[in-house]
């Protein structure tokens, strides 16, 4: 015979589970996300504003330059960290494709010669923390990308945030492979 219990995710604490293994020792344990109830996650709008903190100002000290928004990140609830790094992987993974990698200066993708696919990730990277517009227009203009610049420093950001709110290492793996050629479609006339 099988039961299903259902206990909110936010109130399983390791009293309940230890209960549960000593009642349930043989039993598995599915877990079900209802996606259709309130979650008041981190919105695409909440990630450009979140985007929107990086402090220019303090270019040329990439620590400080990400600071408000580690800062506003480890502050918000653990999810949003979370969140955040599933957004930036697929903002990431959008521009992984041969159009925007032939347009990122001396380093660009061009046939028969090397390309560094980590310097092409940073690139990327620059493009999403120049913000909501500029990655938006470049969507629809690859000549758009950054040349010969790299923000590779925002790949960091959540494991900081994360490190400061728990005091705990960051092992989280985002919703999209952000490495290079990890978009087989964006590549797909190379590949």
């Amino acid at each position: 015979m099988t039961s299903v219990i259902k206990y909110p995710l936010r109130n399983l604490n390791s009293a309940v589970l230890n209960d549960l293994q000593e009642k349930y020792p043989e039993a598995e344990v599915h877990i079900e996300i209802d996606s259709n109830r309130h979650h008041e996650g981190l919105t695409e709008q909440g990630f450009w504003e979140l985007i929107a903190l990086l402090d220019w100002q303090k270019t040329g000290d990439n620590d400080a330059v990400m600071e408000p928004l580690i800062a506003a990140l480890a502050a918000s609830p653990v999810r949003h960290i979370y969140e955040f790094d599933d957004i930036l992987s697929q903002k990431l993974y959008k521009l992984d494709a041969l159009r925007f990698a032939t347009q990122i200066g001396e380093s660009a993708w061009k046939p028969g010669q090397y390309f560094s696919p980590d310097i092409f990730l940073y690139a990327r990277c620059c493009a999403v923390a120049n913000g909501q517009d500029y990655y938006q227009k470049l969507l629809t203009d690859p000549a758009l990308m950054p040349k010969d610049m790299d923000f590779g420093a925002l790949l960091r950001v959540t494991e900081e945030a994360y490190t400061r709110k728990s005091g705990s290492a960051y092992t989280y793996v985002p919703a999209y492979p952000i490495e290079t050629y990890s978009n087989k479609e964006g590549w797909a006339e190379v590949i």
